[in-house]
């Protein structure tokens, strides 16, 4: 069972266009509506992959029942705590290029009370999960030690605990020494306060985030492939992808293979980036079945190119 915790869920809209052109009238040539957020997507990629999993999350509003609705036509079982203000609406317009332009929704403020009622649903639902995945920013209301208490708490309970998010939460999450953290190039280098250039680079900053308490990194460095850091060594793995759709939820597909294929070690880093390199060819945020990987088009090595040059530099 993977338990997932989205404290800043959406209601997702996808348009596909020809081109974006400012001021103009655009016809979309395709659109979708998914449910939205990154443990969101980490539930869906579970689910498509035949496994169990619980989404919890705050809901509210006519989106918010949408999004449960929506979940619960995938068979995904949600935990909802119900609050005040609406879910937020998030839309994505991709182009056939694989450009993709986002507007993302602030999202309600939860209260004290509200806060308080989502870290015990997500220990209540703890309790007999192999893994808790926390993932994205967090809400207006919301501390930026919320991450820690739950890393805090979900332990307490036994589970196992991936965190995906940012800036002070992740931070501040550290010191609970959660199971994996999974940073992208930018979030690595905001984290250790300085630019990546190379993949020597990466491999850096993830150690220092071991150091601050971090069992073990996954890290995405985007086109150039991913790196995982932990108690067995440094692994490098890339993937050859044919045509980019759309990379809306790319890496929470890869953190949902991660952890279906035990969250640990150079397999499971094998399975993370086949499934994030299958969600980058599906249109929107759809994710991959098992049908859809392709793991023969990924190379995983302890011998980890060093002197690589990022294609896309985190500053």
């Amino acid at each position: 069972m993977i338990v997932t915790v989205t404290p800043n869920p959406s209601l997702d809209r996808t348009y596909e266009v020809p081109s974006l052109d400012r001021g103009e009238v655009i016809r979309a040539t395709g659109d979708r509506m998914d449910p939205g957020g990154k443990g969101v997507n980490v539930s869906r990629a579970v689910a498509a992959a035949g496994l169990s999993t619980v989404a919890v999350l705050p809901l509210g509003g006519t989106p918010g029942v949408l999004v449960a609705q929506l979940l619960d036509d995938q068979g995904i079982d949600v935990a909802a705590v119900t609050v005040a203000g609406q879910t937020r609406s998030n839309i994505s317009v991709a182009e056939p290029d694989g450009t993709l332009t986002k507007i993302n929704a602030a999202g309600p403020e939860l209260s004290a009370t509200e806060a308080e009622l989502l870290l015990a649903t997500v220990q209540e639902r703890s309790v007999g999960a192999g893994w808790i995945a926390c993932c994205g920013s967090l809400p207006r209301g919301l501390q930026a030690s919320w991450y820690a208490e739950l890393v805090a708490r979900a332990h307490a309970a036994g589970a196992r605990i991936a965190l995906d998010t940012s800036g002070p939460a992740l931070l501040a999450a550290l010191t609970g020494r959660p199971d994996v953290v999974k940073p992208n190039a930018e979030e690595l280098a905001e984290a250790v306060g300085r630019p990546l250039a190379t993949v020597g680079d990466a491999v850096k900053a993830a150690q220092e985030l071991r150091e601050l308490g971090a069992r073990a990194v996954l890290a995405s460095l985007g086109a150039d492939g991913q790196l995982l850091v932990d108690d067995s060594g440094t692994y490098f793995a890339s993937a050859r992808v044919d045509v980019v759709r759309s990379n809306v939820g790319a890496g929470d597909a890869s953190l949902a293979g991660f952890l279906a294929a035990g969250g640990s070690g150079p397999m499971a880093l094998a399975s993370a980036v086949a499934h994030g390199a299958a969600a980058v060819q599906l249109p929107g945020s759809v994710m991959p079945t098992p049908g859809d990987l392709d793991t023969a088009a990924v190379s995983v090595t302890a011998d980890v190119p060093l002197d690589r040059v990022l294609t896309e530099p985190a500053a």
